[in-house]
């Protein structure tokens, strides 16, 4: 899955007001070099940031709870990056006009009230 999280965590971890994610499966993810220059926050059981401790640049972050990995789609440069959907929307603070469907919190398959707002 892809598309922009508007949640006040992710804005605040990202910079900025929104953050491009992608989800993938825990053994779809490899970390071909530096891993040993990883370092770790688990802001929640539910998300477990993970960055750079050389550049600072943000990676990826891991949620056990979902079995998902979140790798910030900047930091894909060869990844078609195709969004599908923004989720907590409820929460924005930049408004997207693109016609795709905007969720108050996340789907339902992922635990969420699966509710869509209004472009």
């Amino acid at each position: 899955a892809m598309g922009y999280c508007h949640c006040e965590s992710c804005r605040h971890w990202s910079a900025g007001p929104v953050n491009a994610f992608t989800l993938w499966p825990p053994d779809s993810v490899e970390i071909t070099q530096g891993a040993d220059h990883l370092g770790s926050y688990a802001k929640t059981e539910n998300s477990h940031r993970k960055w750079c401790k050389n550049c600072g640049g943000h990676v990826f972050t891991d949620h056990p709870t979902m079995g998902l990995i979140d790798v910030y789609a900047a930091v894909i440069p060869t990844l078609d990056f195709t969004p599908g959907i923004h989720v907590f929307y409820e929460e924005t603070v930049l408004r997207i006009h693109d016609g795709l469907v905007k969720q108050k919190d996340v789907p339902t398959e992922m635990g969420g009230s699966g509710v869509e707002l209004p472009d």
